[in-house]
């Protein structure tokens, strides 16, 4: 199940959850979650928005200072590859992964079309069927990512909850 903050929630706790479960895994899995790679992180986590990585540069940037553009986008390789962000291939951009440490291949995406929040669902199901229709069809994805547009409750004012047109 995905949820959408409420509006004007504290984005710190979800940064901190975040970080703090991307720091367990990494120590789990023997990788290093290098200080600019959980800046990365944090950047993303502090918002459930997709960010660009230029977007993701001048939120790091310190004293007016940015990081060279090369790192932040090698720490967004190395955490889409633990699985600890998602790229949003629609928007050309990036969330941090907010189920966390559940073991997950694949995810849904419903994104917002009203404040622009992604929300991120288990998709094992559809990850089940897209294997299907794939092995069906002697075809190798190399890329599957559903996203789905539509709006939050908090945006259509808990009216359409569970609905789909």
């Amino acid at each position: 199940m995905s949820d959408f903050p409420n509006p004007g929630h504290d984005h710190d706790v979800c940064a901190d959850r975040v970080v703090r479960v991307a720091r367990a895994v990494c120590r789990r899995r023997g990788v290093r979650l290098t200080s600019q790679r959980e800046k990365v992180l944090d950047v993303l986590a502090q918002s459930h928005r997709p960010m660009g990585a230029y977007e993701i540069l001048d939120m790091m940037a310190e004293n007016g200072k940015r990081p060279a553009p090369i790192t932040v986008y090698r720490a967004l390789d190395f955490l889409l590859q633990q699985g600890l962000a998602h790229r949003i291939e629609s928007r050309n951009a990036y969330v941090a992964c907010m189920i966390g440490d559940a073991a997950h291949e694949g995810a849904v995406f419903l994104i917002c079309r009203g404040c622009g929040n992604v929300g991120e669902a288990p998709a094992d199901d559809v990850e089940a069927a897209i294997a299907k229709v794939a092995r069906d069809s002697n075809f190798s994805p190399d890329l599957a990512v559903v996203e789905i547009e539509g709006l939050c409750s908090h945006c259509a004012g808990g009216s359409r909850r569970g609905s789909v047109q």
